[in-house]
């Protein structure tokens, strides 16, 4: 594919972004229907209708956009400022986050990140932090390094901008998901941090260049933190606050979340305790607790003893069958990437993962993860 069509493939993408209306959700049913972002700019309007979720008002927008100036114009700025792209379609599209519902269909990055890490968490909190949560983010995110484990924040002050620089003193990969276009760095004060980032990590935005860290992207950026990992630490948050909504987005898409606790009297320690106390976050006093609720231990068993115990393993159907070629060769896995990349029904993942452990074939860790026994 020479250089003038992948332009022409990204315009379509890009301009699908910007249709009035147009949220991620439809988006996803557009491309799956038509085929592809440009199929979906060249329908006929009947076609449209026939859609799932796209009524008069949408199909209309679609037919009558004006979106191909702005688009094209965004592809040029990309190529200029070597902005990578990836289409949710895409194989290289962050697996944990495609299998959420409101996954945007379209993410800017720049850097050298790998979208689909074996581990990765997201630590997330106060602008206010204190020496107590710093502290704590220093000494946690030093103790993951033995697992090599990605970390994803937001680039803010205080808890965010800490786990960054945490993440590069240890050597561990860091994203930073932007609320605004990449052609800038918000607060500027933390361009030279994401400098730091790019041979390891970089930084990620659902946004075009150009757009401005508005208020309501904020959320926005959020439910991608929470999205792309496999679980939230909450390391400082007050009773109100970006950081709480990040744990709330977790928790409606299954993610674990931990809070670390404080002194009921300090108010960056609030919505920690509240959310430990209402069940909505697990307590994490260390690194150790960690490991534990996501089965990070470092001890395996003897290959002999798993090659003896697999040759036993009879009577599988296809769908069992499937998903033990898939857990012999890439280990542990969440029961989210289980299903993402075992082309079984999403709706069988659990039956079929139930079943496999009566047959004694795999064992559940904390944390929604299996591995072959």
């Amino acid at each position: 594919m020479n250089t003038t069509l992948e332009d022409e493939k990204l315009k379509y993408e890009i301009a699908l972004t910007l249709i009035s209306g147009v949220g991620s959700v439809i988006a996803k049913n557009l491309v799956s229907y038509c085929g592809s972002p440009e199929a979906v700019f060249k329908s006929k309007e009947s076609s449209l209708l026939k859609i799932p979720e796209v009524g008069k008002v949408v199909a209309s927008q679609i037919i009558n956009h004006n979106v191909f100036e702005i688009a094209e114009k965004e592809v040029s700025v990309v190529r200029k400022k070597k902005i990578e792209t990836v289409f949710y379609t895409e194989k290289n599209y962050p697996a944990r986050l495609k299998n959420c519902v409101d996954a945007p269909i379209m993410l800017f990055y720049k850097g050298n990140i790998d979208f689909n890490p074996k581990k990765t968490i997201a630590v997330v909190g106060t602008r206010n932090a204190t020496d107590y949560g710093k502290n704590f983010c220093d000494s946690f995110i030093a103790d993951l390094q033995k697992h090599e484990v990605q970390i994803i924040s937001g680039l803010a002050y205080g808890i965010d901008i800490c786990a960054h620089k945490a993440a590069l003193k240890n050597n561990l990969s860091t994203l930073a998901v932007l609320a605004h276009g990449l052609d800038r760095i918000y607060p500027s004060v933390h361009k030279s941090t994401t400098e730091k980032m790019f041979d390891k990590g970089g930084i990620v935005s659902e946004f075009i260049t150009g757009t401005n860290p508005d208020r309501e992207n904020f959320p926005k950026r959020n439910r991608i933190v929470a999205g792309m990992c496999d679980a939230v630490i909450v390391v400082e948050a007050s009773l109100k606050g970006g950081a709480l909504i990040t744990a709330d987005i977790a928790n409606s898409y299954n993610r674990d979340v931990f809070a670390l606790p404080g002194r009921i009297q300090d108010e960056y320690s609030q919505g920690c305790n509240h959310y430990i106390k209402t069940n909505k976050a697990a307590m994490i006093e260390s690194a150790a607790d960690l490991e534990y609720q996501l089965g990070w231990d470092l001890f395996e068993k003897s290959i002999d003893k798993k090659i003896i115990q697999r040759e036993l393993l009879i009577d599988l159907n296809d769908e069992e069958k499937t998903l033990i070629s898939y857990l012999k060769e890439n280990g542990k896995q969440h029961i989210d990437m289980i299903g993402i990349y075992c082309n079984v029904p999403v709706s069988k993942i659990p039956s079929a993962l139930l079943s496999l452990e009566f047959k004694g074939a795999v064992r559940s860790l904390p944390g929604k993860i299996y591995e072959m026994v």
